[in-house]
C-alpha cells in the first residue's frame, strides 16, 4: 500500500520498520516520512537518532499535529545494577550471534505458558520487542553503567509463581554487541536460558572473519557469566531458526542437538515450543 491506500484501511501510524548502519534516518526515507505527516499519520521509530533532529519532520509534524514516537529512549530514573537476588522465576534468551530468534522464541514461550495455564510475560528489550508489547526497555539505548540495572527493573521481584520471559540481545561471542549480552545474563538474574541459533550462517552476522560459535562452548560460556549473579542457572533447551533449511535436514539437525546436548530442541515455528516447556515443568515444579 502506499500512504493513502494505508490510511483509507485504517492505518494510524507509520513504523520506520527497517535497520539502518548505525541507527541513522537516511535522506531516503525523509520523503516517506513527511508523506506519512501529510497524510494525518503518527510516525514510531526504533532508530538510534531521534525523529526530532530533522529539522523538516519536526516542522511538518507540527504542521499537521501529528506525533513523533522514539521508542529507543531508556528511562531517565534506572539504576546501576546490585546483583542482589530477587523472587521470582525468570528465563533468559540468549544466541550464538545477534539476530537469530530470541524475540520470537521468547514470545512463543510466553505463548505456550499461558496456553499451558502458566502465569508468564514476556519482557521486551529491543525496539521491535516494545513495539509489540507496547512496554519494554531497550537495552542498547541505555548507557553501559545502567545495562544491569535495567534488566533488573524490568524483571522486578514477583510472587506469584509466574515467569518473566526477558528477550536477548546480541551474544556474548559477537565483539559489536557483547557488552549487551553480558550486562542481560548478570541483571536477569535467570534461573533458566534457552540458546538460540540459525544454523544457515556461515558466520556472525556482519562479521564475516568471525565463525558462529559451537553450541556447546556458547553454552559453556554463557553460564560461566551467567553464575556471577544466578549462581543455578541451567540451561533448558535450544531453539533453531531453521527457515532457510530444507525441513528433513532440519529435523535431523535438532535431533543431532538433542543427542550431543541432552536438551530439547525445538523450531518455535516448525515444531512449536512444548519440550522445553516440559523440561521447565520438570526442572522448576510450581
Amino acid at each position: 500500500m502506499d500512504v493513502t491506500q494505508a490510511v483509507a484501511a485504517g492505518a494510524r501510524s507509520l513504523v520506520l520498520g527497517i535497520a539502518t548502519s548505525g541507527g541513522r534516518i537516511e535522506e531516503a526515507m525523509v520523503p516517506h516520512i513527511l508523506a506519512a505527516l501529510d497524510a494525518d499519520l503518527d510516525v514510531v521509530s526504533g532508530l538510534h537518532q531521534r525523529l526530532d533532529a530533522d529539522p523538516r519532520i519536526v516542522e511538518r509534524a507540527k504542521a499537521n499535529a501529528r506525533r513523533l514516537i522514539d521508542v529507543r529512549l531508556a528511562p531517565r530514573d534506572l539504576r546501576v545494577g546490585t546483583g542482589q537476588r530477587r523472587p521470582g522465576r525468570r528465563l533468559l534468551t540468549v544466541g550464538t550471534d545477534c539476530a537469530v530468534g530470541k524475540m520470537y522464541t521468547s514470545l512463543a514461550l510466553v505463548a505456550g505458558m499461558h496456553e499451558r495455564g502458566m502465569a508468564a510475560r514476556f519482557r521486551a528489550t529491543g525496539q521491535t520487542g516494545v513495539l509489540i508489547a507496547g512496554e519494554g526497555i531497550v537495552i542498547d539505548s541505555v548507557i553501559a553503567d545502567f545495562i544491569s540495572g535495567a534488566a533488573e527493573a524490568l524483571s522486578p521481584a514477583r510472587e506469584d509463581g509466574g515467569w518473566d520471559v526477558i528477550e536477548g540481545q546480541g551474544s556474548l561471542f559477537n565483539p559489536s554487541f557483547a557488552g549487551v549480552s553480558l550486562g542481560l545474563l548478570h541483571g536477569a538474574q535467570p534461573d533458566a536460558l534457552v540458546l538460540c541459533h540459525d544454523p544457515s550462517r556461515p558466520h556472525m552476522r556482519g562479521l564475516a572473519h568471525m565463525p558462529v560459535p559451537d553450541l556447546a562452548i556458547c553454552m559453556a560460556e554463557n553460564l560461566r557469566c551467567v553464575r556471577l549473579t544466578s549462581p543455578e542457572a541451567q540451561f533448558v533447551g535450544v531453539s533453531i531458526n531453521g527457515s532457510q533449511m530444507d525441513p528433513a535436514k532440519a529435523s535431523d539437525l535438532r535431533a543431532r542437538i538433542e543427542d550431543e546436548l541432552g536438551l530439547p530442541c525445538i523450531d518455535p515455528v516448525a515444531t512449536g515450543t512444548g519440550p522445553i516447556l516440559e523440561r521447565i515443568a520438570a526442572r522448576f515444579p510450581s
